[in-house]
């Protein structure tokens, strides 16, 4: 029996980080339990939800966590950036249904 979707805010923590001035990183850290669900989301889908056409995915199960590298929109620091950590962009992700 399949479980019911719900949000991906709901069963993973969701954090984001600077990588430098040019990336940001964002972590989907997991239960051991919810770790399979996070991981069968399609990189693809993580993309398009962040509108971001050269993420790069790293799945690390012994630790459950998806991580997900994205190029920044603007240069971290500039004048034109507004998200110095990348927390709007996590924020995309809470509600992402996962089935």
């Amino acid at each position: 029996m399949s479980e019911a979707p719900v949000e991906l805010g709901r069963i993973a923590r969701i954090r984001s980080k600077n990588a430098g001035p040019f990336w940001m990183t964002i972590d989907l850290f997991c239960t051991e339990e919810s770790y399979g669900r996070v991981q069968a989301i399609a990189t693809e889908t993580y993309a398009e939800r962040l509108a971001a056409p050269e993420l790069r995915r790293f799945d690390l199960p012994d630790l459950h966590v998806v991580k997900l590298s994205l190029p920044r929109p603007e240069v971290q620091g500039s004048l034109r950036d507004r998200d110095m950590h990348g927390a709007a962009m996590a924020q995309v992700l809470t509600g992402l249904p996962v089935g």
